[in-house]
C-alpha cells in the first residue's frame, strides 16, 4: 500500500514515518507541503493520502485556520479527481464547548468561532463529495518530536526555569503520536482488505485529565528521571489557570467506534508518557539528546 503524506515535519508525520518504516507492505511517500494537485496524487502512485491535523484551532490566529481548511478542500480536489481515498484528521478542539459526557463519533461539533466553522464547512464537504474518507478526530497529541509534539517543548521550557500555565478546568485525553500512527496504519490495512467502514472515528488515549494535571505528570517524571541520573534539577514551576467559569469545559472522545470497527484499542496516555521520557533519559544519559527531540 502506498500512503502520500502531507506537512511531513509535523509530529504524527514523523509518527507515521517512523511506523512505516518498521513494515515490509508499507511505502510511505512524504512531502512538506500542505497542499498538492491530481497530478501529484499520479505521480506517486498513492493508494490513499493523508492529511495532519492543525493542532489547537481554537488558539490560533483565524487566518491560519482558515488557510488550514483551504489546503485541505485543495487536498479533496485531487483526491476526487483521481478517486484516492483521504484521511484527514482533526484536533479535538472543534468540539468548542465540549460536552457533558463522551463526545461520539456521529456528533458533528458546532463551534461558533467563524474559522472554525470554516473548517467544518471543509469537513461536510468531504463527507458529502468523497465516500472513501477517514475523518479522525484526535486528543491532545503528544510525542517525541516535531512540530506540535508537545512534550519537547514543555520539557524544555521546565529545564529553563520558566514558569509553565495550564488550564485545571480543560479536561482532554492526551494522545500518543506513535499509537495514533500505528492506529491510522492498522485500519488503512483493514480498508485495503473490504472492510469499507469510511466515515468518522474518535482516537484518544485513555483516563481523562485536565492539561494542569498533565503537565504536573510531565514535570514530575522530568525530575524524577533526572535525579535519578544524580543530576540536580531546578524545573520551572506551574500555574494552574481557570479558563472557564463554573463548570469545567470536558473533550472526551468516545473511541468505541475505532474499537468496535477495526479492533483498535485507546493507548494508555501514561504508559506511553513513560516510555518517551524512558528513552529521552536514555538518549541524555548517551550524550544523544536533542532540545528538538526527546
Amino acid at each position: 500500500m502506498k500512503l502520500l503524506l502531507l506537512d511531513a515535519g509535523h509530529c504524527l508525520g514523523l509518527g507515521l514515518i517512523r511506523a512505516a518504516g518498521t513494515r515490509a507492505d508499507l511505502e510511505l511517500n512524504a512531502v512538506e507541503s500542505d497542499r498538492i494537485g491530481a497530478d501529484d496524487i499520479r505521480a506517486s502512485q498513492a493508494d490513499v493520502v493523508i492529511v495532519p491535523p492543525f493542532a489547537r484551532p481554537a488558539d490560533s490566529a483565524p487566518a491560519e485556520v482558515m488557510a488550514h481548511a483551504e489546503a485541505v478542500e485543495q487536498v479533496l480536489a485531487a483526491c476526487i479527481e483521481t478517486g484516492t481515498p483521504l484521511v484527514w484528521c482533526v484536533a479535538d478542539q472543534m468540539f468548542e464547548q465540549g460536552g457533558e459526557g463522551l463526545l461520539d463519533e456521529d456528533e458533528v461539533p458546532s463551534p461558533i468561532d467563524t474559522a472554525l466553522r470554516r473548517v467544518i464547512a471543509t469537513g461536510d464537504r468531504i463527507r458529502a463529495e468523497l465516500p472513501n474518507h477517514l475523518i479522525v478526530r484526535l486528543g491532545p497529541l503528544f510525542g517525541p518530536e516535531g512540530r506540535d509534539a508537545w512534550l519537547p517543548t514543555l520539557i524544555e521550557r521546565l529545564l529553563a526555569g520558566e514558569e509553565v500555565r495550564a488550564a485545571e478546568d480543560v479536561i482532554l485525553c492526551p494522545t500518543s503520536v506513535d499509537a495514533v500512527a500505528m492506529a491510522l496504519i492498522g485500519m488503512l490495512q483493514q480498508q485495503r482488505c473490504g472492510a469499507g467502514a469510511w466515515g468518522a472515528y474518535h482516537l484518544a488515549g485513555t483516563e481523562p485529565i485536565s492539561t494542569y494535571a498533565f503537565v504536573s505528570v510531565v514535570r514530575t517524571q522530568l525530575i524524577t528521571r533526572l535525579e535519578g541520573l544524580g543530576e540536580t534539577v531546578a524545573a520551572g514551576p506551574l500555574k494552574a489557570l481557570t479558563l472557564n467559569a463554573g463548570t469545567p469545559l470536558r473533550r472526551v472522545l468516545n473511541c468505541r467506534r475505532v474499537l468496535d470497527t477495526f479492533g483498535v484499542h485507546q493507548k494508555p496516555w501514561r504508559l506511553e508518557l513513560s516510555r518517551l521520557m524512558d528513552d529521552w533519559i536514555a538518549q541524555r544519559a548517551s550524550g544523544s539528546s536533542r532540545p528538538d527531540s526527546i
